[in-house]
């Protein structure tokens, strides 16, 4: 596109800019004008009014109807008329692209908007009505034309074009009306139906899942008509976990099925480990006494530690598999594995980064197999101080399988049937035990952030219906496990940033002061005395530990967490907030998380001396692949976090009138937001169903008061509710307070 200005376009005061048409909304017939300003956003930089009449297909009577438009453009300057008599884009054409973010009552927003002619930045998104979305839809990248600013600095659009489509595919739900077939979008930000044309499979039933691919609907600057389309794979009852997960996989476009290059050179992979496919120029560390602790339920197994203590302090081997033996750069694996990002896991699913070979058995520290590993090797000494680090290729063979709850049955219940069972491995478990122990000790006294929040275990039968939900279980061996994880990943980066590694981190940036600000203010209308903020991670921790065990713990941690910024990958190495870390990165999960199978290439490529990972990883690709990965990570977290509350609506739909524990979360003009204390589920409490007074909303205090009767619902307050419905197709569960 033609060159930008540095100038940019303000609004601090929130008064108008000077917008021509700030007074006016678009007309309603403006086909033509959109069709220019489209033209010419897509020339070279300008064009005649001759070559608009050719590429238009003008007809003699139009023709006077355009060459009027254009003086009239002109003279509002949303054009420039130039001296060899050609059109360009004028400063008033206010024209800006984006990504379309509908809203499902039909209104949307430009996200990520970028001015056609200089830098304007505007100081909110622009808002797009539904009278004015033309043939526009949820994800499309849009031309709009901001016509006003508002008072808040809110501009407000029109679409002029659909530059490229979201996506010509969607699910939805079938419904058999009269001579119709139609498709309502499971997504509500597709606020309208699908006609269904062409054969319809035999066996669907009314409200089964089904996928539309979409036919080609009107001129992408025109007004859209009715939707069209075809089904093409039929999912079936939604009731499902695999129906409800094909439905989380379209709704964010989630890579899921590998490319024929990437399972091909998946099936060329060796079976097994042999002297030929693996151990050369390895350290032999398969005597090493290497134990894996994972969950139950746990079929990847991609760490491997062991614990040596000595009269000097703690030898500590961390043993990830080595995916990068058998993920090469620029491969088809490589490259379906790096759009992924990371795998997805859902209640007893998962949408795996790598294929089954790699991730469930090449790649996988299956007891008394031999597999092909990095290693961190470090020494601390008694008190937990690091003294010495090395990284090394190696063979490994795991000499058992544990799971958590049997370290905690040997650690910390004593169990003596569980001790017997495990003779061979109880000293090297209890010195696990003693170097956890110091370095969460450590970890704690520099200041890292411990938040306590509880997560579901959502239990499914053997249908792939919810069965159960409790409360997932955190003991003393995920915090053997997460320490040595901790570890290892700190040695990694600490040693890119002694020897000015081109590398991922894994970085978190301080807290915004302002949310700060909010969460202290709102803690004191809680009756917390909490101490004057300071920006360090042991601020947060002591107020944490204020409020720990209280009934009040559960908020605050909510709370405290919303303050904080989103960890994210980077190549500029800032610390880990949270940590309380001066250098962190991703080591310990290249099977799940492609970050660190980067930073595995870079670290091999260091400690080998090699110029490959310059080459691979320079800095121009990484200011790329950084943010790329955070995205991916974030959309990995919002598919799961939707897949859990898919599954929780469908698990309370025969629970109607059944009464519940909760705690009061959130509080605005309109709702109480309620969490079950003992299912983790979410929900709401409308105004409208607090029958027993007038209640006011006091944002101050964070609270509804009763007009009347002054009795107050305030966040924290521990409630009981009743469960009034279900809302499946907006995953809302809706209470009312209990009767006493």
């Amino acid at each position: 596109m033609r060159k930008k200005t540095k100038k940019f376009l303000r609004n601090p005061s929130g008064r108008h800019h000077n917008v021509r048409g700030d007074q006016q909304a678009p007309r309603a017939d403006k086909s033509l004008e959109r069709q220019v300003l489209t033209y010419l956003y897509q020339s070279s930089g300008a064009a005649s009014q001759a070559e608009m009449i050719a590429d238009f297909n003008l007809e003699r009577g139009a023709r006077k109807e355009l060459a009027i438009l254009l003086a009239s453009l002109v003279e509002q300057r949303i054009l420039n008329h130039t001296s060899k008599d050609t059109f360009t884009l004028g400063k008033q054409s206010n024209l800006v692209t984006g990504a379309l973010e509908q809203n499902p009552r039909g209104f949307g927003f430009v996200t990520r908007p970028t001015a056609v002619i200089g830098n304007v930045a505007y100081v909110k998104d622009p808002t797009i009505e539904a009278f004015h979305m033309g043939a526009a839809r949820h994800g499309d990248t849009v031309l709009v034309r901001v016509y006003k600013v508002r008072q808040d600095g809110r501009p407000e659009a029109e679409v002029i074009s659909v530059l490229e489509r979201g996506s010509d595919r969607l699910a939805g739900f079938i419904s058999f009306e009269q001579s119709r077939v139609r498709v309502t979008p499971e997504d509500p930000r597709f606020p309208f139906a699908v006609d269904i044309e062409g054969k319809i499979p035999e066996g669907m039933k009314e409200g089964d899942a089904v996928i539309v691919q979409l036919a080609d609907g009107a001129d992408v600057t025109e007004q859209a008509g009715p939707l069209r389309g075809q089904i093409v794979e039929v999912l079936g009852d939604p009731g499902l976990i695999d129906v409800q997960m094909r439905l989380v996989i379209e709704k964010f476009k989630l890579p899921h099925v590998f490319s024929e290059q990437a399972e091909q050179e998946a099936a060329r992979l060796p079976e097994v480990i042999t002297e030929e496919t693996g151990p050369k120029g390895r350290e032999d560390l398969r005597e090493i006494q290497h134990v894996t602790i994972d969950s139950e339920t746990a079929k990847d197994f991609d760490d491997a530690v062991a614990v040596i203590k000595s009269k000097r302090g703690f030898k500590l081997y961390v043993s990830i598999a080595d995916v990068s033996h058998f993920v090469r750069p620029g491969t088809a694996l490589d490259i379906d594995a790096y759009a992924r990002g990371t795998s997805i896991y859902f209640p007893g699913r998962v949408i795996p980064m790598l294929p089954e070979k790699i991730s469930n058995n090449l790649c996988s520290l299956i007891p008394d197999q031999d597999r092909l590993a990095f290693t961190a090797i470090i020494d601390f000494d008694r008190q937990g101080n690091v003294v010495k680090k090395r990284f090394v290729k190696s063979i490994i063979r795991s000499h058992k399988r544990f799971t958590y709850t049997i370290v905690r049955q040997i650690l910390i219940d004593n169990d003596q049937d569980a001790r017997r069972e495990h003779k061979p491995f109880l000293t090297p478990l209890k010195w696990a035990g003693e170097l956890a122990t110091i370095l969460q000790k450590l970890r704690k006294e520099r200041g890292a952030i411990g938040f306590t929040l509880p997560e579901p275990d959502i239990g499914l039968d053997d249908s792939g219906r919810i069965e159960s939900i409790g409360r997932a279980e955190r003991n003393f061996a995920h915090q053997i496990i997460e320490e040595f994880m901790l570890s290892a990943n700190e040695a990694v980066a600490e040693t890119f940033t002694e020897h000015s590694v081109n590398a991922l981190y894994r970085i978190h940036e301080r807290p915004d002061p302002i949310k700060v600000e909010e969460f202290t203010g709102f803690a004191k209308t809680l009756g917390l005395n909490i101490p004057k903020h300071r920006q360090d991670p042991d601020w947060f921790g002591q107020v944490l530990d204020m409020v720990k065990g209280s009934p009040k713990e559960y908020v605050i941690n909510n709370l405290l967490l919303r303050t904080m910024q989103q960890a994210r990958y980077d190549m500029r190495n800032v610390g880990h907030f949270g940590l309380a870390a001066t250098d962190y990165t991703h080591f310990t999960s290249p099977i799940r998380r492609y970050p660190d199978l980067l930073v595995h290439r870079a670290l091999y490529d260091f400690i080998s001396r090699s110029k490959e990972n310059k080459k691979n990883l320079s800095v121009e690709k990484l200011k790329v692949i950084g943010p790329f990965l955070s995205t991916r990570e974030r959309v990995a977290v919002n598919a799961e976090r939707e897949m859990n509350d898919r599954l929780k609506v469908r698990y309370m739909q025969d629970k109607i009138g059944e009464s519940f524990d909760a705690v009061i979360s959130g509080v605005n003009g309109f709702a109480l937001f309620v969490e079950l204390l003992e299912l983790f589920i979410s929900g709401s409490v409308a105004i409208g169903e607090l029958r027993d007074d007038y209640y006011i909303y006091d944002p101050k205090q964070h609270r509804l008061m009763g007009e009347r009767s002054a009795k107050v619902y305030r966040i924290g307050d521990r409630v009981r509710v009743t469960l009034l419905d279900v809302d499946q197709r907006k995953n809302r569960i809706n209470f009312t307070i209990a009767k006493a």
